[in-house]
């Protein structure tokens, strides 16, 4: 029996694992990072160790200090959690081989499925359908994905539509697996441009494989799933059989034992499927399946590890442990700090507010959400890992209830000091083509959302800009140390009205009056620095807000929340500081990062759009480009230098145009 488990892992899912342990009576044990000291999976374990330093390669992907600290705080076993060295069977034998308990499939299992050029061998002699490119692909191979061996999550993956990019392609992504995962190997195969990514949950103990049903991950960006739903939708009953027979096929061949998942993609044109590769760990979307089957993966992982059989309780999925039905339907969306280029962002979570049901659990009996997130309220986000702040998910009887109620969560949510993409995961689940159940793994970034939110009318926007402006003012008037109790901006003889201006938005022009505050168009019924209640056109609207700045007399952002919408608002200043002005032609830092690579050197001819810089940030790299045809004048940094958001990295002054 298991009495003090150690997760080798961080954030959400240390979290995820610890939750589990505590309802079990089970202690537990966290390693951690120096930038992750203050986050709640550290102070919510039993015990802490610290891992010294912050990139993975020295902290969480250093088996050897991970075991060392197993050992160090009496744990008597190890759970791997996802990404990092959940799937490394050398450090499943090293914690198997210093006396732990290893929580994960056996070390011969994860590396048949590690290296995933074996793994589609395996997959073919079990009967398993599979993509294979040729030694020397021509054109009428193309388009190919250069995947990473080792990892996922879209690191080290590139998808490659000319011949005289693959050398490229491949040398970008073994740097960006070597860096995620700890080793640069990548493999190349076809690329099938308007497949579903179908998935199976398999489990399985010394006897028995069993399929806990399908989940579609096809909501993509880069390679990342941003989406996650089960039962995947509109699947061919006789469809979901087979895949989730040859799931079982494969896993008892290879002698897999606890939680894993057989990845596929489907061709909806021809209803046919192939085997892309297996996850021989608990993946980020299992949520979903534990919520239409009412089971406790991460239980059933301690059991198997424990030696217990578990087949006969999952074979009779979906169930929970004790006698509710669930079935329904699962939808999760993963909440990342990003912007809407998809570049990953850090600071502080200021706010960071969901309504939810449980946490880390099992929702009621009729519907409910859950939230599994690594992070709270004055947390910091850091450059060095992965930029997802939360798994969101909701369950429900039907899927348009699930994702109905998934919409309100989001848009109820407050989450401030970071820019997110919950705006953008509210447009993808009421667009008619998620609606309707049609996705592919190239929709997202293929075509644009379509549907309209009623956060995006003019009238909504407007709202949000005159909430911001006024809170502004009640902020200046309360902060204000001599007449108190005198209106905001009074005057005793009126000129003009006060005016407030945000970047991308016109001027709000406001008088403050014996009454309060008068703007044109719109009723003020109350203002103060964190809340607004506006009337316009009879309509009553509440806001929410939060005032920040990033240091004394810089600019201010007001984060603004109402029933429909979320602006982050910047304050323009009256007046400009001179040294804030940059030369024309300058490359800034689009975020936090580590340089990795200069591609040019100063006085080097470039053309709109070469490479100048790659920037590694959360794990991913992102490469800087030349904005227009011209000359690198200069080159500020170096490969291996941290620079901060807006740090001029190089100029490039602008060729001129003929004549």
């Amino acid at each position: 029996m298991i009495s003090r488990l150690l997760v080798a892992n961080r954030g959400e899912i240390a979290r995820r694992v610890f939750a589990t342990c505590r309802r079990l009576g089970i202690e537990t044990v966290a390693v951690h990072s120096d930038a992750d000291a203050g986050l709640p999976f550290v102070t919510e374990a039993d015990a802490a160790i610290r891992l010294p330093g912050n990139a993975p390669a020295d902290t969480y992907l250093k088996a050897s200090e991970v075991v060392s600290a197993a050992q160090r705080a009496g744990a008597d076993a190890v759970h791997p959690g996802y990404g990092f060295l959940s799937e490394n069977a050398d450090f499943a034998r090293a914690v198997i081989d210093a006396g732990l308990t290893w929580v994960g499939p056996p070390p011969g299992a994860i590396e048949a499925m590690g290296d995933k050029v074996r793994a589609k061998e395996i997959a073919e002699k079990a009967g398993v359908p599979v993509l294979s490119a040729p030694a020397a692909p021509t054109e009428a191979d193309l388009p190919l994905l250069v995947k990473a061996s080792a990892g996922g999550g879209g690191r080290g993956m590139r998808v490659v539509r000319s011949l005289d990019r693959l050398d490229a392609e491949i040398e970008a992504a073994r740097a960006e697996a070597l860096s995620a995962f700890g080793d640069g190997t990548v493999f190349v195969e076809p690329y099938v441009e308007a497949g579903r990514h179908v998935e199976v949950q398999v489990f399985a103990d010394a006897h028995h494989a069993v399929a806990l049903g399908t989940r579609d991950c096809s909501v993509q960006r880069r390679h990342q799933k941003v989406v996650e739903e089960a039962p995947a939708p509109g699947l061919p009953a006789q469809t979901e059989r087979a895949m989730c027979e040859a799931a079982e096929r494969l896993a008892a061949d290879i002698g897999y034992r606890g939680a894993g998942t057989v990845e596929f993609l489907h061709d909806p044109a021809t209803d046919r499927f192939f085997f892309l590769e297996m996850n021989t760990r608990l993946q980020v979307e299992h949520p979903v399946t534990e919520l239409v089957t009412g089971l406790d993966l991460v239980e059933l992982q301690v059991a198997v590890a424990e030696g217990r059989e578990v087949s006969g309780l999952v074979a009779g999925a979906p169930r929970t442990s004790t006698t509710e039905d669930r079935a329904g339907h699962a939808v999760e969306v993963r909440l990342y700090a990003e912007d809407a280029a998809y570049v990953p962002q850090s600071g502080r979570l200021v706010t960071f507010e969901i309504d939810h049901d449980v946490a880390f659990g099992l929702v009621g009996r009729d519907r409910g959400v859950r939230v599994d997130s690594g992070f709270g309220s004055g947390d910091e986000v850091s450059t060095f890992y992965d930029a997802m702040l939360a798994k969101v998910v909701s369950w429900a009887p039907t899927r348009e209830q699930a994702v109905r109620q998934l919409v309100a969560a989001l848009r109820r949510a407050r989450v401030h000091g970071v820019t997110t993409n919950r705006d953008q995961l509210v447009e993808i689940l009421t667009d008619l083509v998620f609606v309707a159940g049609e996705m592919t793994t190239t929709w997202l970034e293929s075509r644009p959302i379509s549907a309209e939110s009623p956060g995006d009318s003019p009238a909504t926007e407007r709202t949000s800009v005159v909430a911001a402006a006024l809170m502004l003012a009640a902020d200046d008037a309360a902060r204000r140390t001599v007449q108190q109790g005198v209106p905001a901006a009074w005057r005793n003889v009126t000129s003009q009205p006060q005016r407030t201006t945000f970047e991308g938005h016109d001027p709000v022009e406001w008088w403050g009056t014996r009454d309060g505050f008068v703007i044109d168009g719109v009723t003020v019924l109350e203002v103060s620095p964190t809340h607004a209640r506006l009337e316009v056109d009879g309509v009553t609207t509440q806001t929410r807000g939060h005032i920040c700045a990033e240091r004394p007399g810089a600019p201010r952002e007001v984060w603004v929340d109402g029933p429909l919408l979320s602006a982050r608002l910047r304050e323009v200043p009256r007046f400009t500081d001179p040294a804030d002005a940059v030369a024309s032609g300058s490359l800034l830092a689009p975020m936090p990062g580590t340089v990795v690579k200069v591609a040019v050197e100063a006085g080097d001819t470039v053309s709109a759009g070469d490479p100048v810089l790659v920037l590694e940030a959360m794990k991913m790299q992102h490469t800087v480009a030349a904005p227009h045809d011209g000359v690198v004048s200069r080159i500020d940094v170096e490969p291996g230098a941290q620079v901060a958001s807006g740090e001029v990295l190089a100029v490039v002054e602008e060729a001129p145009t003929a004549g």
